[in-house]
């Protein structure tokens, strides 16, 4: 017969599981609810709910699990396996090596817009203009990166306007970025050097077949503009030729089946031959036009 009182025995017979007996677990139930990379996100999401970098989780997989990491752990891969993007459940991305704040009222930044930031800094700039500035991603990456230069977002959301401000004060450029509530060029004056934006582009007709981590999570607003997916463009067209320095740079983002309308909208408002550039998969991505 055992002497020990029976809390003790329980705590014998069944010891807290380790981070690498959650992890197995973890990646099982995302597996079986269809998220894509099912190790790499139980790992993020383990190494948050522990508190620690994910290149230190290796370290800590054989060690005791806090109870209220493991229940915090628990909680997250469910989340995650209602398919919410693990930015918004941790609530960060990194973006051109600089973490941002992101929530469901903007945006996920995406690796294929580090082309857009890529082809801005090939030339030098001193005033910005970001429409559809979402999290900030684009304005504050090139105000952080050109720290001579200013700069202005504009949105139609104010609440992801507050989430630019939130992420301009975290990377220490909010002095230098104006963040204003506008549809596009309706509340912009004066000239820019440069003109970038990653608008709704996404047709009504391809919303459906989106992943549900895009469809069902990420803002609408953001992702199309209804009917051909061109609004956005039009609606650019028509005004940033008044809002260009002469010689300025007007950088847009795309859809893959765009590259022919986008450029014919800017070559009738007057710009000068646009440029398409590809993303790592040899998509066009970006529409670059230059004014006179």
């Amino acid at each position: 017969m055992s002497c020990l009182m029976p809390e003790m025995r329980e705590t014998v017979l069944k010891p807290s599981p380790t981070p690498a007996t959650l992890l197995q677990a973890a990646i099982t139930r995302l597996r079986a609810a269809g998220v894509p990379g099912p190790a790499r996100d139980a790992r993020l999401l383990l190494a948050h709910a522990l508190g620690i970098a994910p290149d230190r989780l290796t370290l800590a997989l054989a060690e005791p699990t806090p109870e209220e990491a493991g229940e915090r752990f628990h909680a997250l891969v469910e989340r995650r396996a209602a398919r919410q993007p693990v930015s918004q459940i941790i609530g960060a991305r990194l973006f051109w090596g600089r973490r941002f704040k992101v929530t469901p009222d903007v945006l996920d930044p995406r690796p294929e817009t580090e082309i857009l930031i890529a082809e801005a800094l090939a030339e030098p700039f001193a005033r910005v203009l970001d429409l559809g500035t979402g999290s900030g991603a684009i304005l504050l990456t090139l105000l952080a990166e050109r720290p001579g230069a200013r700069g202005l977002g504009v949105d139609i959301s104010p609440a992801a306007l507050e989430v630019a401000r939130a992420n301009a004060q975290a990377l220490g450029v909010a002095a230098r970025a104006e963040l204003r509530l506008s549809d596009w060029f309706a509340d912009v004056t004066g000239r820019f050097d440069l003109i970038a934006a990653n608008p709704p582009y996404i047709t009504r007709a391809e919303m459906a077949a989106l992943a549900p981590e895009t469809r069902d999570w990420e803002p609408h607003l953001a992702l199309t503009p209804g009917g051909d997916g061109l609004a956005a463009y039009r609606a650019i067209a028509a005004c940033c030729g008044a809002h260009l320095s002469p010689g300025g740079r007007l950088l847009v983002e795309i859809g893959p089946d765009q590259a022919d309308a986008v450029c014919a909208l800017f070559t009738a408002s007057g710009l000068a031959a646009p440029r398409v550039l590809r993303d790592m998969d040899n998509r066009p991505r970006l529409v670059a036009v230059r004014a006179g």
